[in-house]
């Protein structure tokens, strides 16, 4: 497995674009090039685009099929409830690009006035394309989607990135480094398969010192909508997101149980809080939104704490 630029050899190294953490960093042409001394433009120029946007959050999980992307569309439709807060979703799950598909978009970037989207899911002839990109290729789009989309005044971006720690983190969280990146909420389910990928998960995060928010744990429990009686689908065998949280010292923003009209909701590209509001899936969705609104107003810098009182 590459290792993360946290061992950055450091550009006057001979060892510069050229060691194995070097792998999938945007500045690694430019290292191995031996002008390694000047940074990639494009960071500066990031940072000058996200001054308009006050909060980042980054979506992960270590694996595919645990609810990630789902969560990112609940997440930000819940952000969005607010007509006065601006919320954009990013997609940068290159390969499989599903959010145009929740969010119930067909070559549209906005869904709402205050809520809008980008993916490069828009870019393809059609939605079963197959995107074959090596990693640099995936980092200019990356790079492309951050520095030219006007995104505009923003209250909250929140980034969905693929499964696992490869080009597509490494890219964003450099990209993103000087813009103050509020945390990532990482994306499990109960099981212990899923569980020690995201171990890996929350060692990325430190490693590159990219701060959490939480994790929450999707699927987690399936109530029958007929008899009310709760089954675990996916048994917590080795305690769960929680024990996990604990051991780890990472906080557990909450548990969502699974309800059949998600994927139902999904699949019509609606937003399931709105078809189901009394669902137990739709009240954890929303406590665990309000903890993470909580967070990123609690570690919002005191100048911008001032402006936006």
């Amino acid at each position: 497995m590459e290792e993360v630029p946290h061992d950055c050899p450091g550009a006057g190294s001979a060892q510069a674009g050229r060691g194995t953490s070097c792998q999938g960093c945007p500045n690694q042409r430019l290292c191995a090039s031996g002008a390694g001394a000047t940074p990639d433009p494009a960071i500066e120029e990031i940072k000058e685009k996200m001054k308009t946007v006050k909060h980042k959050i980054l979506v992960l999980s270590g694996k595919g099929g645990v609810g990630k992307s789902t969560f990112s569309a609940h997440l930000a439709h819940g952000l969005a409830e607010d007509e006065n807060t601006q919320v954009a979703l990013l997609d940068i799950d290159i390969c499989g690009p599903s959010i145009p598909k929740i969010m119930g978009l067909e070559g549209e970037q906005f869904l709402e006035d205050n809520l809008g989207v980008m993916s490069v899911g828009f870019l393809l002839s059609s939605p079963d394309d197959a995107v074959i990109w090596r990693g640099p290729k995936k980092n200019g789009m990356i790079k492309q989607f951050l520095r030219d989309v006007d995104w505009g005044e923003v209250d909250y971006l929140v980034v969905d990135t693929p499964p696992g720690t490869s080009d597509e983190h490494l890219s964003i969280v450099q990209y993103l480094a000087a813009t103050r990146i509020d945390g990532a909420v990482i994306i499990t389910t109960p099981q212990e398969v899923s569980l020690q990928d995201v171990r890996k998960e929350i060692s990325f995060c430190r490693k590159v010192k990219l701060p959490i928010i939480g994790v929450v744990e999707n699927m987690s429990s399936f109530v029958c909508p007929n008899c009310k009686k709760e089954s675990q689908i996916f048994p917590p065998t080795t305690g769960g997101a929680e024990v996990m949280c604990q051991d780890l010292k990472t906080p557990l923003l909450g548990r969502v149980p699974l309800d059949p009209h998600i994927g139902k909701s999904c699949d019509r590209g609606q937003s399931f809080m709105i078809d189901a509001p009394d669902s137990p899936a739709t009240l954890a969705y929303r406590s665990i939104i309000q903890r993470i609104r909580e967070f990123c107003r609690l570690h919002q810098p005191k100048e911008e704490q001032l402006v936006g009182s």
